[in-house]
């Protein structure tokens, strides 16, 4: 059983022997630029370890390792491009290198190639189902960019609602990375949807631990800046319960400092201060927690080797046990 280190540099270099070097070079050099800047490889390699429960012969699912990272890395341009961010893992955006057209276009090659990719799995009888369980995941995230678009401008946004957008715009991607490993190794529906409910629950425990570390975490672990999301004025879980918790006064002081751009020091001062009033960290854990835990308890169901099943489960430690 091939370890994560050695899937991590399997992985690499099938992404290196299928580096795309075509012309015109103004469109696939952004292409390699943000396939080349690093990131964990979450998604290819939960596929290959999916892959791996079933069949240890991870070169069926590489192929749509492949095709997840470039899905995933397609995403980022475009959402650095809505956002207008200068910096993705530590390196100039791609529109801010090569311009905001070149971007664009290259964004939308690697969506087709995306699929493409799926086409050299092979066992040619899944291809047509792998298509369209990628299929089905895209237009997910595309529904979960847009609601969060549409929340930085809305209101009463409650905390049901901001949970199925982070479910579409991050879960969903974990989710069917899991599922087409599977398939590839030839688990059966059953196996695939337990393991594609684990990648959704982590993803969604994921991205609820993301808020709360961008206000309570150790700035020299959390790679970012502490309180990034206030300053911004992004309606995170955080944002949303204490709306919900807070009395009449407190709500009109969060609302106002939401609403407003000024001192952003003393303004993520005090909306911290009111979190911690609200006992909104604890919240936040519990219910991180609750999703781990219900993700570990999919894993389970799994009719698999122990051994393989504890790789998964601790790629997804890794992700989840940070500094919450």
């Amino acid at each position: 059983m091939l370890s994560i280190n050695t899937l991590h540099q399997t992985f690499e270099l099938y992404l290196k022997e299928n580096k795309i070097v075509k012309n015109p070079q103004t469109l696939y050099n952004p292409f390699n630029y943000i396939m080349s800047i690093g990131g964990k490889r979450m998604r290819p390699l939960l596929t290959l370890l999916a892959c791996q429960l079933f069949d240890e012969n991870i070169k069926q699912a590489l192929p749509a390792a492949l095709s997840v990272e470039v899905f995933h890395n397609f995403s980022l341009v475009h959402d650095d491009i809505m956002d207008e961010a200068l910096l993705r893992r530590g390196h100039i955006t791609v529109h801010e290198k090569y311009g905001l057209n070149s971007a664009i276009l290259s964004g939308d090659a690697m969506l087709i190639y995306s699929y493409d990719m799926l086409q050299q799995t092979p066992n040619k009888s899944i291809i047509g189902e792998m298509v369209n369980i990628l299929g089905k995941v895209a237009i997910k995230v595309c529904e979960g960019q847009q609601y969060d678009i549409d929340f930085e401008s809305g209101s009463n946004i409650s905390l049901d609602a901001y949970l199925k957008m982070i479910e579409m715009k991050t879960a969903v991607l974990l989710a069917g990375s899991l599922e087409l490993g599977a398939l590839a190794g030839g688990a059966s529906f059953e196996d695939r949807k337990h393991l594609s409910e684990f990648g959704r629950l982590t993803g969604l425990a994921f991205q609820i631990q993301d808020d709360y570390l961008d206000t309570f975490g150790d700035p020299s672990k959390f790679g970012k800046r502490i309180g990034g999301d206030i300053a911004q004025n992004k309606k995170t879980c955080l944002y949303i319960k204490a709306l919900e918790l807070a009395d009449t006064e407190t709500k009109t002081q969060l609302l106002s400092l939401y609403n407003t751009s000024g001192n952003e020091e003393h303004k993520i001062k005090t909306v911290t201060m009111i979190f911690r009033r609200l006992a909104i960290p604890d919240f936040i854990k519990h219910l991180r927690n609750d999703y781990q835990q219900k993700a570990y308890q999919q894993l389970e169901l799994v009719n698999a080797p122990a051994e393989a099943k504890a790789l998964i489960k601790n790629l997804a430690a890794s992700l989840l046990v940070r500094e919450l």
